[in-house]
């Protein structure tokens, strides 16, 4: 009786299976690494804006940039 399952043949199966999401990071990445990126994008975009360019358009804009980079980044990251 040989009731023995070869993991090694089903992970070769499950891999050649898996279809591996690419996108414009260069590193690999889920949905929360993504959305961590994104919020670290928002703060640097802020900062800077607060520091460079909020004497002359409002930080709304600023939010409004990032969020639609934000989008980008979660949605083809």
């Amino acid at each position: 009786m040989n009731d023995f399952v070869d993991l090694d043949d089903q992970d070769e199966e499950a891999a050649a299976i898996a279809v591996e999401k690419t996108g414009f990071l260069p590193i690999h990445t889920n949905g929360f690494d993504r959305g961590f990126i994104a919020v670290v994008c928002l703060i640097a975009i802020h900062l800077f804006w607060m520091r460079f360019v909020e004497s002359y358009l409002s930080i709304y804009v600023a939010t409004a940039i990032s969020v639609v980079l934000g989008y980008f980044i979660i949605r083809k990251g």
